[in-house]
């Protein structure tokens, strides 16, 4: 079985969240043979990005990239855009016919896939570039780490998918409740919530729907678990995860989880979170209310929760822009990179983005710092955010696996149905991970 297809099959049918909700039907931003690099310059640089929002962030990336004034003998840049349905095909097919992008966008992990077919180019020179300009300090903690691996940097962070906890005001309001601080108090407040027939923690695994995935790993995460030793090896039936896992088989035994929360879609649970009377509380994407168009002020971004031992965490999938072996030039290619990384701030000042930025001074603008909830984000949630790799750091081929197969929407839809316990459900998540992760 060859597993990164397999993987990416997956991927094209996931809802990217991250968007405004004129965007919705985008798919997932996810976590997601042989070029060689030619020597001669002066050729175009192919730069391939993706919907990453409504198509006005395409026209504004195109503009970027076609706006690139080369110097000496690099060449210019050229802007493609490549779909999410089936984009890993695109790309794979692509370069094994030496017909694929000099630099791209792409799936989250998909650098790291490529990496390990011989197809990437490092970025090393980029980030000595941004050393030498400032950007290198600009970046915001803990971002660019992922990428390090110990041939060099894998790809270069661009912007980050974060998994705050929401909360709607007037229904804790009229629960007479205060928002959680703890898992306690969450579990307390949910059971409230449900006698005036709110949702105490919306989430949703049905068709397309990730975020009951993410919550997942988020819980653990915030346990000071998840699937990872900080070596990379399995662990997915640590007395953390076990701890989380039993945790959230209670909040659906209690139904502060909605028992249909299995079935429901990403438009069901934007419906939820519209719906004035129904989710109260829950994991959801950066910029919720403008994906369901309530800015009323009603819907806030909570602090993290602590778990059981004092831990908060929550998680994020830091996107990245990645370079070829198959290059009319290296050199040129790294000269755009850098060029574009400079340029990223009018996609936010243009409000184009609804992901977090990397550089510090993006999230200082007036265009993103006059919601306080992107504020609270980038203070309180950006600090503590882990990735797929928790309990490690260092990003790899094997999370897009985890991120895109089917174990972990198992494990998922098993939890959220109630009909297990922990050790049950964490042994047979473990065992479809082996029978697929690469060794």
């Amino acid at each position: 079985m060859n597993v990164q297809s397999e993987a990416s099959r997956n991927f094209s049918r996931r809802g990217f969240l991250g968007l405004t909700a004129a965007a919705a039907a985008v798919p997932l931003l996810a976590a997601c043979g042989g070029g060689s690099s030619s020597s001669s310059s002066g050729g175009t640089i192919k730069f391939w990005d993706m919907p990453w929002a409504t198509p006005a962030y395409n026209d504004a990336a195109k503009k970027i990239t076609e706006s690139y004034v080369p110097t000496g003998s690099n060449g210019k840049a050229s802007y493609q855009i490549i779909q999410w349905n089936n984009f890993y095909q695109t790309f794979s097919s692509a370069i094994a016919s030496k017909t694929g992008p000099a630099v791209s966008t792409g799936g989250g992990f998909q650098a790291f896939q490529f990496e390990q077919q011989g197809q990437i180019a490092y970025a090393d020179n980029v980030i000595d570039a941004m050393k030498k300009n400032g950007q290198f300090d600009d970046f915001l903690p803990g971002v660019l780490e992922p990428f390090k691996s110990d041939k060099g940097y894998v790809a270069v962070p661009w912007q980050l998918d974060m998994r705050p906890l929401w909360y709607r005001k007037s229904l804790f309001d009229q629960a007479g409740v205060a928002v959680p601080t703890d898992w306690p108090s969450l579990l307390d407040a949910g059971k409230k919530l449900k006698s005036i027939g709110a949702v105490g923690f919306a989430t949703g695994s049905g068709a397309g729907n990730n975020i009951g995935n993410h919550l997942m790993i988020m819980m653990m995460i915030n346990n000071g678990g998840g699937v990872f030793t900080k070596d990379g090896e399995l662990d997915v039936l640590n007395d953390r995860n076990v701890e989380a896992t039993e945790f959230l088989l209670e909040l659906v035994s209690n139904g502060v989880i909605d028992p249909a929360a299995v079935s429901y879609t990403t438009d069901n649970l934007d419906a939820q979170w519209k719906d004035k009377k129904k989710a109260a509380f829950g994991m959801y994407v950066l910029g919720l209310p403008q994906r369901v168009g309530d800015t009323s002020g009603d819907l806030l971004v909570a602090s993290p929760m602590a778990g059981p031992h004092g831990d908060k965490a929550t998680l994020a999938f830091p996107n990245n822009i990645m370079m070829y072996k198959n290059t009319p030039s290296q050199a040129a290619s790294e000269a755009f990179l850098v060029y574009y990384m400079g340029q990223l701030k009018s996609l936010w000042q243009q409000k184009l983005m609804n992901a977090l930025p990397v550089f510090k001074s993006i999230t200082e603008l007036p265009e993103f710092a006059s919601d306080p909830n992107n504020v609270k984000i980038v203070k309180e949630y950006q600090p503590i955010a882990k990735t797929f790799a928790a309990q490690g750091s260092t990003l790899n081929a094997n999370l897009a696996v985890l991120d895109g197969g089917q174990a972990l929407n198992q494990f998922t839809q098993t939890i959220l149905t109630g009909k297990t316990d922990a050790k049950t459900a964490l042994t047979a998540f473990q065992s479809g991970l082996q029978s697929v992760l690469k060794k």
